[in-house]
Parts: structure tokens; sequence; C-alpha cells
């Protein structure tokens, strides 16, 4: 816990530091939402959170993409996830507190498939999966960026995040959309059944079993390396204490 909490002061300092990501700006809400149905809801809501970088019904601007065919697989992943909306346009979309309540994002989401045919959100069933076939994939596809524990990690220009709190649907949503620099993997590189299987071992990974030793929090060799180290130095002065003492009486 001490080292999670070590590296989660050190993810906020990133954070803070000059060129972070912008805060997100504060949602417009028509005044009286409770009398507007699902789509007009959507509508009015996207004219006022998310037009000026997507343009009038989803063309698309320089600084946002055409909206048009995405269908409602990709809102629904940036919203439910808080990705979206962005403060900046240039940053990178981060998993953040979602400031648009279920009704909103279903409804954002509802009009932005209506601006096109486009695939709908899916349903995966993890539980028909195979978590040893998740892992293989898993490490062949994902561990690249996000580590084989689904940690995260860094690369040029970018951020790939850890999956501690990615449900089934977003992994799968992920998998299909390929968000920021992620790539997207259609039904011939992942099919929906490996789909199941990496979905069960991402689950796996969010909450390990460990049958003995000490999990150091699955962070990986680094935090296994740096703990080795820590025990060894403590060992070593030890050491060197005991045998000074010995010498000084003899």
């Amino acid at each position: 816990m001490r080292i999670r909490a070590l590296l989660g002061a050190l993810l906020a300092a990133l954070t803070l530091a000059p060129g972070a990501a912008a805060a997100p700006r504060p949602i417009v809400r028509p005044a009286d939402e409770a009398s507007k149905s699902g789509v007009e809801l959507g509508s009015e809501l996207y004219a006022g959170n998310c037009a000026t970088c997507h343009g009038i019904a989803g063309v698309g601007t320089p600084i946002g993409p055409r909206l048009r065919g995405v269908g409602a697989l990709a809102p629904d992943f940036y919203l439910s996830t808080g990705y979206m909306p962005l403060g900046s346009a240039h940053e990178q979309p981060i998993r953040v507190r979602v400031l648009l309540d279920k009704r909103e994002r279903d409804a954002i989401t509802a009009y932005v498939a209506s601006l096109g045919k486009g695939p709908a959100v899916p349903t995966p069933d993890p539980a028909s999966g195979d978590v040893a076939e998740g892992r293989e994939l898993f490490t062949e596809h994902c561990a690249g960026c996000h580590q084989v524990v689904a940690e995260g990690g860094i690369m040029p220009g970018a951020k790939a995040p850890p999956l501690n709190r990615a449900t089934p649907v977003q992994i799968a949503e992920a998998v299909r959309i390929g968000p920021y620099v992620m790539p997207d993997f259609s039904k011939k590189d992942i099919t929906d059944a490996q789909l199941n299987s990496i979905i069960a071992y991402v689950r796996y990974a969010q909450d390990p079993y460990d049958a003995g030793g000490w999990g150091i929090s699955h962070l990986g060799p680094f935090s296994e390396g740096m703990v080795t180290w820590l025990l060894a130095v403590v060992v070593l002065v030890a050491t060197c204490v005991l045998l000074g003492k010995r010498m000084r009486a003899s």
C-alpha cells in the first residue's frame, strides 16, 4: 500500500505540473431537462458541450473528429469514462470524475448514434472467456503499453492508463475504437470470443489472487527489484555493524 501511495503522489505531481491536462469545462445544461425526450435532450447537451470541437450535427472541426457514423460505441465509451468533455482539445483524454449523469450520457449517446448508422454499445460476456488465453492475448496485443499486469505505463507523448477501473463494456469499447494513440482492433484482429477472454484476464488482474508470498501491489518487476534492494541494504548494513562489533571486541 505504501508503494501504491508513493506512486499515486508521483502521478499527482505529474498531473499538476505545467502542461498537464486541463480541468474539464463546466457542463452546460438546458433549464428543463426532465421535460425533454432522450434525443432532444441529447441534441441540446451536445450543442452546449460538444459542438465546439465536433461541429454542428457531428460534422467535425479541425480540432475534433467527425462523429457521423460512429454509432453509440464511441460516445458511450468517452462519456462513461469521463474522457469527454475535455478541458482542452490539445490534451490527452484521461479518466476523471464523470460530470454527466447516466440519463444525460445516454441522451448524448442516442443523439450521436442518430446522426448516422454505426456500431452499438457492445455486450461482452467475460464469464465465457478463458483467463489463461486472455493473458496470452493481452500480453501480445496490450502489455507493450499497459504492462502485463494492466497497471498502465508511459510512452512517447502519451500515457497508457491503468485498467483497474475499466468495466467489461469499456474494455470492449476501447479495443474496437482505439482511443487516443491506442490502435483499434477489428473482429478479424481480435474476435468477440477472444475479446471475452481478454476482458476475463483484465478483470482477474484488477484483483488477482495471491497463492502465497507478498504481492507488492502487483506493480511488476520494477517495484519487486526496488523492494529487493531495500531489503538487501538493510541486511548488508546489519552485517557490517555486527562484524564491526566483533572486530572491536577481539
